[in-house]
């Protein structure tokens, strides 16, 4: 079960350290690649390839989602980590906007939509391969792994963000300390290589797909309602989470004194401290109430604590801001640890691959993949700095209203 757990983690250790890396770096990579006078019309083009990739998510989801369901589990997981990996190091080697000019955006552009299309695939093919092999009673546990993974990538890239800011003069960072970490990537990928080389496929995939020969567009039909339900929910969980975990630190680092170096070391802590909980809420939701009852409890904590966070993080003491950090970062545990499966668990095997990707791309894509580009939009129009706050509240109460919706399928077999 180790080397399961650890082939699904490896690949969301990649994706994530990747986006890590482009958030945590997006005031530098808007200097480089994206120059203007005017600093937030700067900081919107680069949020706005940030969402180019997520725009090839559904794309990537129809598929891999094809792949895993119809050929196999294993398959999908090896092509998605490659397709990761590749372009994470090419960023590292890419030319800047002063060395080859416009060229230099659009190459930025059409790589970020190649790992699009591979995260399309790669988180919900590992939560679905995880939870195809964990028993039944201890479903939430092994799959809050997964997310473990992904978390743990961000942590990796924020940490390394913050020793070559650290180590780094301004100018070495502009210049080429800013590529390391992308380059680094690429040794996580030849790692993600050898641990996935060898996977055998879960006997729930392998004893539903013999002998199969309907077409799988048939088959997702039966789906389309828990479909459209999990789209909503996984599309304002995302657009809540990436407000908190990737946006926050550049909205510190543009409007607060808090210096580049302190943010950095606020969110390592908050990452540190989701990386040992979240196995717990696993547990939990095996164990206590029901999963829907522990996600519903997280999102509406996020919404009630949102505006409180936000006045936390603009006032001038240290403490206040690390409060408001941290406590959003553990309000965002449950939802990290738990809806992974319970939507694995609404789908049948024939098409839980194709189902929960399509649906929880769709999702993240419109809602998760533009909250970067929409809360740095609210502020330049309306002049407003909480501006963002309103829109992390009304993406925690879209997706509660959602989940309402749901079925709660926990500590059941698996259709």
């Amino acid at each position: 079960m180790k080397t399961i757990i650890l082939a699904g983690v490896v690949g969301n250790v990649i994706e994530w350290y990747d986006f890590a890396l482009y958030g945590y770096l997006a005031p530098i990579i808007s200097l480089l690649f994206f120059p203007n006078d005017n600093q937030i019309v700067s900081l919107l083009q680069t949020y706005g390839v940030f969402a180019a990739g997520f725009v090839m998510r559904p794309l990537g989801a129809g598929i891999f989602g094809y792949i895993g369901d119809r050929v196999s589990r294993r398959t999908e997981l090896f092509i998605s980590v490659i397709l990761m990996a590749i372009p994470t190091f090419i960023l590292g080697l890419l030319p800047t906007y002063n060395q080859i000019g416009i060229a230099a955006p659009i190459f930025l552009i059409l790589l970020r939509l190649v790992q699009g299309l591979s995260v399309g695939g790669e988180f919900t093919g590992s939560v679905t391969y995880v939870a195809e092999t964990a028993p039944q009673t201890r479903r939430g546990f092994t799959t809050s792994f997964v997310n473990v993974g992904s978390t743990t990538g961000l942590l990796l890239g924020l940490g390394i963000v913050a020793l070559i800011t650290h180590l780094l003069s301004d100018s070495n960072l502009l210049t080429w300390g800013w590529r390391l970490p992308f380059l680094f990537g690429g040794i996580l990928g030849l790692t993600g290589l050898y641990i996935r080389s060898n996977l055998p496929d879960s006997e729930v995939f392998e004893e539903h797909q013999e002998g199969r020969q309907v077409p799988l567009l048939s088959d997702l039909k039966q789906s389309l309602v828990p479909m459209l339900q999990a789209m909503f929910f996984a599309g304002g969980y995302s657009s809540t989470y990436y407000i908190i975990m990737v946006y926050i630190p550049t909205y510190l680092d543009q409007f607060t004194d808090v210096s580049r170096s302190g943010v950095l070391v606020i969110h390592v802590v908050a990452l540190t401290i989701q990386i040992l909980i979240l196995p717990l809420f696993g547990w939990l939701s095996d164990t206590t109430l029901r999963r829907k009852s522990w996600l519903l409890l997280a999102i509406l904590s996020v919404a009630l604590f949102g505006f409180p966070a936000f006045w936390l993080l603009l006032q001038p003491n240290n403490y206040e801001v690390w409060l408001a950090q941290i406590g959003l970062a553990i309000f965002l545990v449950p939802l990290l640890a738990i809806s992974p499966v319970m939507m694995v668990e609404i789908f049948p095997t024939e098409t839980r691959l194709t189902a929960y990707s399509l649906s929880f791309n769709l999702g993240a894509s419109i809602m998760g993949g533009t909250s970067l580009l929409v809360c740095t939009w609210l502020i330049n129009v309306s002049g407003n700095i909480y501006a963002p706050v309103i829109y992390l509240v009304i993406s925690a109460c879209m997706s509660a209203i959602a989940l309402g919706f749901m079925g709660d399928r926990s500590r059941e077999p698996l259709l």
